[in-house]
């Protein structure tokens, strides 16, 4: 399975791996976020949003509505699992519906609905490495989206 790890020194090199990420993704794309409370879950979406043409202050964490849609050049289901219990009423909410469709769907906290999510994603997980220092390790979960991980990477580091 390829990887590509991208370190974020401060918000701004967060906001550029957003950016970079925006481009390569297809239509229809699940996104699982992994990250400890604080690790810039929703800054990565808000960077990725923004990118797509929505107004990042318009993104906000969907802790307590569980989701939230964004319409912009791409439209973008935010997702956040935090507060369900499990799979199950992850999709009693519409998870299926919701992944099923052309929009990218990101899914905050999606450890907690890991057996739900489809056979094809992108996992990102993030790591806390200082005061503003984050590393976004990004792997294609399943066949589909292998080939994105390269053209992250050269999306990413400017090429």
């Amino acid at each position: 399975m390829m990887e590509f790890v991208f370190d974020a020194a401060d918000e701004v090199a967060t906001t550029r791996f957003g950016a970079a990420l925006a481009r390569v993704l297809p239509p229809g794309i699940t996104i699982a976020l992994i990250g400890t409370l604080g690790a810039g879950k929703t800054l990565l979406v808000q960077a990725l949003a923004e990118a797509t043409g929505i107004q990042r202050k318009d993104v906000v964490s969907p802790t307590f509505v569980l989701c939230q849609q964004y319409r912009g050049q791409q439209t973008i289901n935010h997702v956040d699992a935090y507060r369900l219990q499990d799979e199950d009423e992850f999709r009693e909410l519409g998870g299926d519906e919701l992944m099923a469709g052309d929009a990218i769907t990101i899914i905050e906290w999606a450890d907690r609905v890991a057996n739900a999510l489809p056979d094809d994603y992108l996992l990102i997980e993030i790591s806390v490495e200082g005061p503003t220092e984050r590393q976004f390790v990004v792997r294609a979960i399943g066949d589909r989206y292998q080939g994105i991980i390269a053209e992250l990477a050269r999306v990413a580091s400017g090429q």
